[in-house]
């Protein structure tokens, strides 16, 4: 017989592992199993890899509730303050903490160790059991549960089945759920880079001719870079020495985050918007990068991924013995769907907006940004998303 669990995640990268444990937590006589195909040791995981995510300080206070991260942990590092401009033009916005009265507008983490701090918990949360390595090789539907085989050939039974095994998911296309993608003409360069002086915890969205650039604080007198562009710049750039990367990285950003003076291991990516058809199927929901692709532009993705999760910790602590009915899993699209949506569209008109070279819309973008600095009531939008302050079930 299967072993019987309430509820099963299907991967455990960063939405799958803070999904079982915000269930595990929020509601401990519930029981949880969670399958990931990677084995975390002390020198890979592929979902833990050298990037940093930006944290919505919403996401950072839902995260501290559960005791799933602390703000003096070595990995975090504040956002105090946050400057967005479109280079050669005369438009930029400030959005300093203190006008909001906040201590941040929220914190930079690397995926690394937090990723392993999370793997940590949930080998110690007693109601939650892990499968890792171990992957799907087949779902079979019934009434009452779902029942999962794994490739080491043992099965599962799940009354309720969560998808968070990131954009490629295997688990998804069990369901026939597609995910319909479009590639942007742009990659996008990670990397590490260290700055003379410090950051003062400033972080820097910066539109150039050839593609967004953010800059975000990290420790060490680091900055995370997220540099994107056409795909041929990219493979330009991930070929030059150190010394030329730095240089051209210079001359594009200019000097407002300091002069930069060392880049880490660089990696690329290919970028694109990407949605499933539903976020539903029998008995399952789809969470986090296997629900939906951004473009990092406004570093949205995880805590987009980290409200599917909340949403769904609530669903379940209203209706612990409808766990996975239709009427369940339909409420969660519902409550997922504006937000998801929104989101996906002010990102991607966001890209196309300032990937444009027209000069009656560089004009527009000036003018728009230096009111938003004039006047602060207009910062109030891109704060409340900065800072992730969306109400659930509604958009921004």
């Amino acid at each position: 017989m299967p072993k019987q669990f309430d509820v099963v995640v299907i991967g455990g990268g960063l939405a799958g592992a803070s999904c079982a444990l915000s269930v595990a937590k929020i509601n401990p006589a519930l029981s949880i199993a969670v399958v990931e195909a990677n084995e975390v040791s002390n020198d890979y995981h592929p979902s833990f890899d050298d990037r940093s995510i930006a944290l919505a300080q919403q996401s950072v206070e839902y995260l501290q509730g559960l005791n799933l991260f602390a703000l003096n942990s070595p990995y975090a590092t504040a956002i105090k303050k946050v400057s967005v401009s479109d280079r050669h033009h005369f438009g930029k916005a400030d959005i300093n903490c203190e006008e909001f009265a906040k201590d941040a507008l929220g914190y930079v983490v690397e995926v690394n160790p937090f990723g392993r701090s999370l793997h940590q918990l949930l080998n110690a949360q007693i109601n939650i059991s892990l499968y890792c390595p171990d992957s799907v090789s087949a779902i079979e539907q019934q009434l009452h549960n779902n029942i999962v085989t794994l490739q080491s050939g043992e099965q599962i039974a799940a009354k309720l089945l969560v998808i968070a095994d990131g954009a490629q998911s295997p688990t998804r296309s069990l369901f026939g759920l597609k995910f319909n993608t479009q590639a942007y003409k742009q990659g996008a360069i990670i990397a590490n880079i260290e700055v003379a002086g410090g950051h003062n915890n400033h972080a820097f969205e910066r539109f150039t001719q050839h593609g967004p650039m953010a800059l975000l604080p990290m420790s060490n007198n680091r900055y995370s870079l997220v540099w994107c562009m056409q795909q041929q710049h990219v493979e330009q750039h991930m070929a030059q020495s150190e010394d030329d990367f730095i240089s051209a990285l210079q001359s594009a950003f200019g000097y407002r985050g300091g002069q930069f003076t060392k880049v880490g291991m660089r990696a690329n990516y290919p970028l694109v918007y990407g949605q499933v058809e539903s976020l539903i199927a029998h008995r399952t929901v789809v969470i986090g990068n296997a629900a939906h692709a951004i473009h990092p532009i406004a570093g949205q993705g995880f805590n987009l991924g980290l409200r599917d999760v909340q949403v769904l910790s609530n669903l379940i602590s209203q209706s612990p013995n409808d766990l996975g009915s239709y009427a369940f899993t339909r409420e969660y699209a519902q409550q997922r769907s504006a937000d998801i949506n929104n989101v996906m569209t002010l990102t991607d008109g966001l890209v196309r907006l300032f990937s444009n070279s027209s000069r009656i819309l560089a004009l527009g973008r000036s003018i728009g940004l230096f009111s938003m600095d004039l006047f602060p009531s207009l910062k109030a939008p891109l704060a409340k998303q900065l800072m992730g302050q969306v109400k659930q079930g509604q958009g921004l």
